[in-house]
């Protein structure tokens, strides 16, 4: 089936049920996407799972998209072993009662990610039964993936483009934010920026410290310098084979 027909056929396993059928991007990887509303969430997931057509037998996925004042999106991906397509099914649940029916009995592989979506985003899976910790500490509050969480890196230095404690408003643009550990410009090191580098006004920093200069001792003139010895039977060497060529003649002689 393409994947238009894929969701052509959950709509009309749903109906009466408003369900949208559309189809995602991806070219040669698109999938048959249906939004249900939450009432219809579980109900879509076991159409699409014991019907012939679809059998979607395999729980690939599940997680959620804070979409603001619009509400939380909770996504679940389903796919067919033997007839080899995927169906994305989607919801959407206001933030005032963020929760959706769990599909843990029909699919015992969405338990993770039931528990994974209620501790980041805060959204309910009634029927979940057991929606403890996953990632985090138990102490922690809030939900880390809802737009609004802040973060407490934000809190200590505001972003996009902040200008470093102490700087004026009125000058220089954006600079870079150095990595944890990194000294600040001019604490280290001889070798000055390139202009341009690291933003006006600098000065001079990067390049390992300068390394102290060690004192050579002076090198002696030639004629101070030792004549090395050379080993005996060497053909430079007087005592060995100038002697054996002398005792040779006289030998012929």
């Amino acid at each position: 089936m393409t994947p238009e027909e894929v969701g052509q056929r959950l709509v009309a396993l749903l109906a009466p049920v408003e369900a949208i059928a559309s189809v995602s991007g991806g070219q040669a990887y698109a999938r048959a996407t249906v939004d249900v509303p939450p009432a219809s969430w579980r109900d879509a997931l076991a159409a699409a799972r014991d019907d012939a057509d679809l059998a979607c037998d395999f729980f690939d996925w599940l997680s959620a998209v804070d979409q603001l004042a619009d509400g939380c999106e909770v996504v679940a991906h389903l796919w067919s072993t033997g007839h080899r397509h995927g169906l994305l099914l989607r919801t959407r649940v206001p933030w005032d009662e963020p929760q959706v029916a769990s599909v843990v009995d029909l699919y015992p592989g969405a338990a993770w990610h039931e528990r994974e979506t209620y501790e980041m985003f805060g959204v309910d899976f009634p029927g979940h039964g057991e929606l403890r910790p996953l990632l985090l500490p138990p102490e922690f509050e809030g939900h880390p993936l809802r737009k609004e969480f802040v973060l407490a890196s934000r809190v200590a230095k505001p972003w996009p483009g902040a200008k470093e404690p102490g700087e004026s408003e009125a000058g220089g643009g954006r600079r870079p934010v150095r990595p944890p550990g990194v000294p600040a410009p001019g604490e280290w090191g001889t070798t000055p920026t390139p202009a341009g580098a690291a933003g006006a006004g600098e000065g001079p920093r990067g390049g390992p410290p300068a390394r102290p200069a060690r004192e050579r001792p002076a090198r002696p003139a030639p004629a101070e310098r030792p004549t090395t010895a050379e080993p005996p039977g060497h053909p430079g060497s007087g005592s060995g084979a100038a002697g054996d060529d002398a005792g040779g003649n006289g030998g012929t002689a």
